[in-house]
């Protein structure tokens, strides 16, 4: 079960990261790499918001999953 939950936790971090960036793309903020087809495009902003949220949500779940098991112990 460790190595899922330590999985989660890597996993969720990416999606926040891959999601700010694809936030910041979409919304105009970060303007790279200059060819970018997800520069000023909203669906991006959007896609990016839904992708953190994911991210998020996999990082509770796993922080979740370790305190239910030290209350056991």
């Amino acid at each position: 079960m460790l190595f899922l939950r330590l999985l989660a936790v890597f996993v969720g971090l990416l999606g926040i990261a891959v999601g700010l960036l694809w936030v910041a793309q979409g919304t105009g903020i970060l303007s790279w790499p200059n060819g970018s087809l997800m520069l000023d495009d909203r669906g991006w902003a959007i896609r990016g918001a839904v992708m953190t949220a994911v991210g998020a949500i996999l990082l509770w779940l796993a922080r979740r999953g370790n305190e239910t098991n030290n209350n056991h112990l």
